[in-house]
């Protein structure tokens, strides 16, 4: 019986309950995409973006909009403190392998989604490159995880990864002047 409360639990209700289809895990990796990518965190770009996601007509509830707000304030604390950790937005552990392992691969294409929209630069490294390539291929591979003591260990693996991949990126792609900034000096 999964848990009830998870965070995640929590969104899927809330956004099912307002007649919004999307997973948690594809709009918790289109904020981080987009956040990695270097769109800031202005709220009203944010809204914008997961409403385009959400494909609907409809206005998003003062309850969305706030539960949008918070998962955002979360992200920017996690890029910009100093843990270097992020909390993926992913079922609990108590959820069936082949559930966890979908919402892995959507969560990728959330974070791809979000990353292609705002990143402009077109210079990253080939770690940031490999790192996105990466991302593209554990989107399509979540049937690949069995129920079994290995697929729960490679399941561990990749969230693992999914935890420091958003950083790396963020990392690669503020601006210059700023990484130069906070460079000590040699001398």
């Amino acid at each position: 019986m999964p848990i009830q409360n998870s965070p995640y639990h929590a969104f899927a209700n809330l956004l099912s309950t307002s007649g919004h289809t999307v997973s948690p895990a594809e709009l918790h990796g289109l904020l981080l995409g987009r956040s990695a990518a270097g769109a800031g965190f202005d709220h009203d770009g944010w809204l914008a973006d997961a409403t385009e996601l959400f494909q609907s007509e409809n206005e998003i509830s003062d309850n969305v909009r706030n539960a949008l707000i918070g998962l955002q304030e979360m992200v920017k604390g996690e890029l910009t403190g100093d843990d270097m950790t992020v909390v993926l937005l992913l079922p609990s552990d108590d959820v069936p392998l082949a559930e966890r392992a979908a919402a892995l691969g959507e969560w990728c294409q959330g974070f791809l989604a979000g990353f292609g929209l705002n990143y402009r630069d077109n210079a990253l490294s080939e770690e940031g490159k490999e790192v996105l390539q990466d991302l593209a291929a554990i989107a399509q591979v979540q049937d690949a995880l069995e129920e079994s003591d290995d697929g729960e260990s490679d399941y561990m693996e990749v969230m693992e990864y999914l935890r420091v991949a958003p950083l790396l990126l963020f990392t690669e792609t503020k601006k210059p002047a700023e990484a130069v900034a906070a460079k000590p000096s040699l001398h």
